[in-house]
């Protein structure tokens, strides 16, 4: 499957979940687009705000960009809202974390699969 069908799909699932636990949600238009781009997702319930950057990757870590990264930094300073990465793993399910639980590398900012396994931060905990 393509990786822009399998993400889509992806987001797709997230705006379903939230939006069945009573959550206002958003899909950005024009997210991915470039690394300046909003994040994918925003959801919104009350005093819950999540911005969401979803990642449907079949491998051991995943990496953003660090023009990508200083984009969602920067959202998430302007907007006040919590950003996040959304991770669907295979068979695991969603895992979420913090930008600032991200690894600097010199080329990306990366989480392996193991250390969000570990993080186990899971959609119920966000609701």
């Amino acid at each position: 499957m393509k990786r822009y069908s399998k993400g889509a799909r992806s987001e797709r699932e997230l705006i379903n979940f939230f939006s069945e636990q009573g959550f206002s949600v958003i899909r950005a238009a024009g997210s991915g687009v470039s690394a300046t781009s909003p994040p994918d997702i925003l959801v919104f319930k009350r005093e819950k705000q999540y911005a969401l950057e979803c990642k449907a990757w079949n491998k051991n870590r995943i990496a953003i960009e660090h023009s990508k990264f200083k984009a969602l930094k920067d959202w998430e300073n302007n907007t006040g809202i919590t950003t996040m990465i959304a991770w669907k793993i295979s068979f695991k399910g969603w895992r979420f974390v913090y930008l600032d639980e991200m690894e600097e590398n010199p080329k990306s900012y990366s989480i392996t699969m193991k250390k969000i396994l570990e993080i186990d931060r899971k959609i119920e905990e966000l609701i």
